[in-house]
């Protein structure tokens, strides 16, 4: 069964939704504290400033402005203004290469490219100073009718381009104040994930400015700075990020109470199940997991912890578990700009790659890891989801991928000192002898995607390997 565009994305105007969805509301209303506190109105001035210096660098309605440009002020202005001059946006991390970056240009050919002319960018630093420049590129009209471009984060391969239009953008932030637990208008979302990326975008940029709740980068990408952040105002807050993050809490001592911390969200990656408890033990709030992709945003979500590490649906979303044991979610047209893979997306259901379960019962979803995470040792089934769970879960590690590369492979970021003899035992007495890994690489650090996601690429664990 093939699924068209619902009415309510057919009603979307392409520019008028920046007003009517984001900006709107009383113009004293706070946005950003970064830390000095950005309200609407001045918000709503700044986009207007960055449209009339975008027109004038050749942007028109229906064409595209490339954004390469760091977690900022000059991101957020550019980006609505974009979309408020009808066009498309596309997002490249800043972080990626030139010539990542000249291959993506190359394809997309947007008509402006937006970069930083000054930075005052730290290493640690989430929110930065950026002043930016712009650029004429090409003067051809965007290559699709999406609102937005990304790449995905290619935690297990190359880059996919997707392709989201307004409609679905809004449809999200409109899903999210359907969902029990997410931040409430008057609250603060301390904001961790990058922008670039669906969780960050609209789980926290999105969703914050059309809820009228306060968005809080902190100071610096460390535990402190994070507490800090939420200790600094009364309203109850949100910590929103992904596993990654869950770390850099957990290495702080708390000096107090902390009333206003509500809850941390997190997204990206499974989230053990001993971590998710010592964070609620020790701070004594739920750690909410939400599952998602940038091909449709957020699919389900536990904000509670209550169903861990099963999730629900959210509203609106459809999740089914094919035969094969995949998870397919509704998705109404294919996301992927170019040609499109059948085994991604056919017939209104978008192929997540995954593995998992529905309840039949509760409509509970349970991801279970990577579909290709299972393999055959000698006859028997092993899900190398569960191996890398079980490494991750040992005193002494940090982090842990298991891939199947000629046989298990596991690759280990030690947290503190760890020999591979000391591991291989611990191993032993918690795997039969077909699960555990046929090769052990201890690496001071695992490469990561720039969403924080572990890399499970054969081909880079390899490269990072001494």
């Amino acid at each position: 069964m093939s699924m068209d565009r619902s009415a309510e994305e057919s009603t979307v105007d392409d520019a008028a939704w920046v007003d009517e969805v984001l900006l709107a509301g009383p113009s004293t209303d706070v946005c950003f504290r970064l830390p000095d506190p950005v309200d609407r109105g001045t918000l709503r001035r700044l986009v207007g400033e960055a449209q009339a210096r975008l027109a004038g660098a050749g942007l028109r309605p229906g064409g595209a402005a490339a954004l390469r440009l760091p977690p900022s002020l000059a991101y957020v202005v550019n980006l609505l203004a974009t979309w408020r001059s009808g066009a498309q946006a596309i997002l490249l991390d800043h972080r990626l290469t030139d010539h990542e970056v000249e291959r993506a240009l190359e394809r997309l050919t947007p008509q402006v490219v937006v970069t930083p002319v000054r930075s005052g960018a730290g290493a640690l630093k989430i929110f930065v100073d950026v002043t930016e420049g712009v650029t004429p590129y090409s003067d051809r009209p965007a290559g699709s009718p999406h609102a937005v471009i990304q790449l995905s984060s290619g935690s297990t391969g190359p880059s996919k381009v997707i392709g989201r239009h307004a409609a679905s953008l809004v449809a999200e932030v409109r899903r999210y104040t359907r969902i029990d637990g997410v931040a409430l208008p008057g609250e603060r979302i301390i904001l961790l994930p990058s922008m670039v990326h669906v969780l960050g975008l609209v789980g926290g940029l999105l969703y914050g400015l059309h809820a009228r709740i306060t968005l809080v980068p902190p100071d610096r990408l460390s535990g402190d700075a994070v507490l800090a952040a939420v200790a600094a105002d009364d309203s109850p807050a949100t910590v929103l990020g992904v596993p990654f993050h869950i770390g850099l809490l957990a290495s702080t001592r708390r000096t107090g109470p902390l009333p206003q911390l509500k809850r941390m969200t997190t997204g990206g990656e499974l989230v053990p199940a001993a971590v998710a408890a010592a964070f609620t033990d020790r701070f004594g709030v739920p750690l909410g997991n939400m599952y998602g992709m940038t091909e449709v945003g957020v699919i389900g979500t536990d904000l509670h912890g209550r169903h861990r590490p099963s999730i629900v649906p959210a509203p609106g979303i459809e999740v089914r578990e094919s035969a094969a044991g995949e998870l397919w979610v509704s998705c109404a047209e294919s996301p992927y700009v170019g040609l499109s893979d059948p085994d991604r997306w056919s017939d209104g259901w978008l192929h997540t790659r995954d593995a998992g379960t529905v309840d039949p019962d509760t409509g509970l979803v349970t991801v279970r890891g990577r579909l290709d995470s299972q393999v055959s040792v000698g006859g028997m089934k092993v899900d190398l989801t569960e191996v890398e769970a079980t490494l991750a879960g040992l005193p002494g590690v940090d982090a842990a991928v298991v891939v199947y590369d000629d046989g298990i492979t596991a690759y280990v970021q030690p947290d503190g000192p760890l020999s591979e003899e000391v591991l291989e035992r611990l191993i032993a007495e918690r795997l039969a002898g077909y699960k555990r890994p046929r090769t052990l690489h201890l690496l001071d650090r695992l490469p990561r995607t720039t969403t924080g996601k572990l890399v499970r690429s054969t081909q880079a664990l390899r490269a990072a390997t001494p």
